[in-house]
């Protein structure tokens, strides 16, 4: 029964880049309770450990409320409050006094991954005129994924766990979606459809909690994904267990991909990556022919200079096996909105050339992208040495790059070389703590926008509302607008509402209409190609990819070793024995976000080193110690949890730590951060600028009870 002064508002968790339906109560104009939504679809009343968690977030002693100028030296930590009108205007100044002497490329926009502000930071970046804005993923995350299945299929596809099929084998590789559920692709689904007998195999070097719930589990090496994948193309081909007539009537280059895969034996893979040969035909055979089928692929496949190709020959597993757009497959999306109106034909003639990485990097930064974007190393490259020419400028919107851009030390080095860093964010970070002006961001439920369930599919949409209001925070978007109209840029007239308006032109609703019916979620159709084929220029499944060779790419997936790994350097591995792997997501946090949050860091409390008890024992480590991990780009602290459920010889370390309950500006920043040990140098990806975050070298060393 509702109180007085209380209601309870429909919404979208927006904690991460999840997407759960949300109840949230606002009693007295507070933010008082958030629970999971028992009617949405998706999440079905569930919802992870974060979302009730909000009103902790919202109201935290800690949390960012008015803007702050610094006044003293930077990194110093010392601030002002001053008001919005006197930041913005002072910001929009130095910006424009920067472009008019250097051009706007020598302005950045970066963000953070999954936020809601995600395309209207595009859209600011175009407008403004520069076409350097960046996102940490990007070239290491999901842009390859995406990329590759428009260039494959014609679109990008997600499970189907909502129809009345639901799939006989799910296939996970590098993804662990009960913990990380991204993009809309939800944990619970996943959960329901295993626990109603779908047969799980999880390709991870880590028994993570998704291969718990797995019938087979692959402890592949971390970096070698694509020599199992094109074994197990090997083994559908071989064995004659692809589906003819799809492959015959809806796949071009068939004859050149069996050839191509000759030598690629289970056998063969065996060597490269650990898996043992038996296993990679059972996993291969049960995904071929106890169908529907559908291959869940996480982050981790991108996370090497082979990215391209990695994710190229796992697309091809789909289309031999005819699981796309089948009810329980992987289908397309509907599409059901407009696209976010990003105004890139604002974007000034003889930009995009100029653009780092677009002369290099053509399905990241160049003219065949999805979303051309900033190579991140390069960019950061710029700010340091002014090649090949100076950033002077960079504005975050909702990230941390001292903490999630790989190479800490550089990225530090870069942020003290700009002449002008702004910083929206919840809380005050390491990377905050460098900036010459701080801004306060709102909370989700501070927030009106439209969420895409899933992302890119778009197969249903979803109103998040805002329902509080707390201090001075205010949305990214509502930033940028007022940034816009101060620099008098093109389309700063339009609000954020008629924006969303815009897009939802299609359902015939607003957004305010929106808001009382919360969903729009229209049934499925499935066998689209059937009708117009699939959207590339063969209208088929294109096996061996001709756009890509046009290109210059290969327009067949080949593996290649990892540049730093025990085989490629034998010398190196001498001194760092074991196989490093970084990134796994843990239910508390999301990514650098939360440490400070009481009630989600008493549940793990220390940053974490995933060891076997093998690879643990020779150096006298036990469960709980300290340990020093190192890689030859320097050394952190972890506490060690010493486990079955890893691949002997690798380690595991947990990313996005740093400490806010320590001083500043450093808040522990130099202790656990895993971007310590990895690596931004070259090779790169050829096709994305994809650089080894995965399968580099480490040790290990206990550290004394003194130390």
């Amino acid at each position: 029964m509702m109180k007085d002064h209380e209601k309870i508002y429909r919404s979208v968790c927006r904690i991460c880049h999840g997407g759960c339906g949300a109840l949230l109560t606002v009693r007295e104009g507070r933010l008082v309770k958030v629970a999971p939504d028992t009617h949405s679809p998706f999440n079905r009343g569930r919802m992870c450990i974060k979302g009730p968690a909000t009103p902790e977030m919202m109201y935290h002693p800690s949390r960012l409320l008015s803007p702050l100028k610094r006044v003293g030296a930077r990194g110093s930590n010392q601030w002002e409050k001053v008001s919005w009108d006197v930041a913005l205007s002072d910001i929009a100044g130095r910006m424009d006094r920067i472009r008019s002497e250097s051009g706007p490329e020598s302005i950045t926009i970066g963000q953070g991954t999954g936020r809601h502000h995600y395309m209207h930071t595009v859209r600011f970046a175009n407008t403004l005129g520069t076409p350097n804005w960046y996102e940490p993923g990007l070239a290491n995350c999901f842009i390859p994924r995406i990329t590759v299945s428009r260039l494959t299929y014609g679109g990008f596809v997600v499970a189907d766990y909502y129809g009345d099929i639901k799939p006989k084998t799910i296939l996970f590789w590098g993804h662990n979606p009960l913990v990380s559920g991204p993009d809309g692709e939800l944990a619970f689904p996943v959960r329901r459809a295993l626990d109603a007998g779908s047969y799980g195999i999880a390709v991870d070097p880590r028994r993570s909690e998704t291969a718990k719930h797995c019938k087979m589990w692959l402890p592949i090496r971390p970096g070698t994904d694509c020599a199992l994948a094109l074994a197990m193309i090997h083994v559908i081909i071989r064995e004659g267990i692809y589906d003819k007539e799809f492959v015959e009537k809806w796949t071009v280059g068939f004859d050149k991909l069996s050839d191509h895969v000759t030598d690629c034996s289970p056998q063969w893979a065996q060597a490269i990556t650990g898996v043992l040969a038996q296993d990679t035909v059972e996993a291969a055979k049960r995904y071929a022919m106890e169908k529907p089928s559908v291959l869940e692929w996480g982050v981790s496949i991108e996370q090497n200079p082979n990215s391209l190709q990695t994710v190229r020959a796992l697309s091809l597993l789909r289309g031999l096996t005819g699981n796309i757009d089948i009810p329980g497959g992987d289908i397309f999306g509907m599409e059901i909105i407009r696209p976010y109106p990003v105004l890139k034909n604002l974007l000034p003639e003889g930009m995009n050339a100029k653009r780092i990485g677009s002369d290099t990097f053509k399905l990241l930064s160049g003219p065949r992208a999805y979303l051309p974007s900033a190579h991140i190393p390069g960019l950061f490259r710029a700010m340091r040495t002014g090649d090949p020419y100076r950033i002077r400028a960079l504005l975050i919107f909702g990230s941390n790059p001292m903490v999630t851009v790989a190479n800490t030390r550089e990225v530090y080095e870069s942020l003290l070389k700009l002449d002008l860093l702004v910083v929206t964010d919840l809380f005050m970070t390491p990377t905050a703590a460098l900036a010459d002006y701080v801004l306060p961001a709102a909370l989700w439920p501070e927030v009106n926008q439209l969420m895409e369930i899933p992302l890119v599919a778009g197969n249903a949409v979803i109103a998040q509302q805002k329902v509080v209001q707390v201090g001075e925070c205010r949305p990214c978007e509502e930033i940028m607008i007022d940034l816009a109209k101060r620099l008098n840029l093109p389309g700063a007239e339009e609000t954020l509402e008629s924006i969303l308006n815009y897009r939802l032109e299609p359902l015939g609703v607003t957004f305010e209409e929106l808001k009382s019916k919360h969903i729009i979620f229209p049934p499925h159709e499935y066998y689209k190609f059937e009708k117009k084929g699939f959207r590339t220029p063969s209208r088929k499944v294109e096996l061996y990819c001709k756009s890509l060779e046009r290109a210059g790419y290969d327009a067949l997936p080949t593996f290649k070793e990892p540049p730093e790994s025990p085989d490629s350097q034998p010398e190196l591995a001498k001194t760092f024995p074991y196989v490093l792997t970084t990134g796994s997501r843990r239910s508390e946090f999301f990514h650098s976000e939360h440490r400070q949050i009481e009630s989600l860091r008493r549940r793990r409390p220390y940053p974490i080193a995933e060891i076997h008890p093998a690879t643990a024992e020779p150096h006298g480590i036990g469960a709980g110690d300290w340990i020093t991990v190192s890689s030859p780009r320097g050394r952190i602290r972890m506490r060690a949890e010493v486990t079955d459920d890893i691949r002997r010889g690798v380690v595991n370390v947990d990313h996005g730590w740093w400490f806010p309950e320590k001083e500043g500006p450093d808040f522990g920043v130099w202790e656990s951060n895993a971007n310590l040990l990895t690596s931004n140098a070259a090779p790169y990806d050829p096709a994305f600028g994809s650089y080894q975050l995965r399968g580099l070298l480490c040790s290990i060393e206990k550290i004394d009870a003194a130390g």
